[in-house]
């Protein structure tokens, strides 16, 4: 194996967590979490972006994540479910590469996590997605076999899915799985 011990493993995409059950190194998951999606404009909104269906207009230069990571991926089914075509002029790594298109002002706007949206604070205005088109990427967390610190990674996951910590998540913007 390579870095660091771990002794709880949590993923935005179920697929990682699948490998990792699949190997053998924790015998199941719990969804902990879900993160919906959002679109984002630079806080003066000089496109004047109030809609997911603006996104589609010619000229709006718009930031996705890559298709393969689980930001894009979502963000895919969205515009499927709302039958728009979207056609970006970049697609960055991970979601907080593509935030910084319109943060710094690259991007009319982008498509995102909500939590990133509000982790961005008055950078950026967001535009909710409305429920009915909108998709989910659902995260789940596991205490792995063979922990060195076995009781204390099976309460940290407790801690997770108990109020409390669903109380945390719910004020950086995570919606209930």
């Amino acid at each position: 194996t390579q870095g660091a011990p771990a002794d709880v493993f949590a993923s935005a995409a179920q697929k990682n967590m699948d490998s990792v059950v699949t190997a053998g190194l924790a015998a199941s998951s719990t969804a902990f979490a879900k993160n919906v999606m959002e679109v984002v404009v630079p806080a003066a909104n000089p496109a004047r972006i109030t809609a997911l269906a603006d996104l589609a207009k010619p000229g709006v230069k718009v930031a996705l994540c890559q298709a393969e990571v689980p930001c894009g991926a979502t963000a895919a089914k969205v515009f499927a479910n709302a039958h728009l075509t979207v056609t970006p002029v970049t697609q960055e790594a991970d979601v907080k590469a593509t935030l910084a298109k319109v943060t710094l002002g690259e991007a009319d706007a982008a498509v995102v996590y909500v939590t990133d949206a509000l982790a961005a604070g008055d950078k950026v205005k967001a535009i909710e997605i409305p429920a009915d088109v909108n998709a989910s990427t659902a995260y789940p967390i596991a205490a792995l076999k063979g922990s060195a610190n076995a009781a204390l990674a099976q309460a940290f996951v407790a801690y997770v899915l108990s109020a409390d910590g669903r109380k945390v998540l719910a004020d950086a913007g995570f919606a209930k799985p």
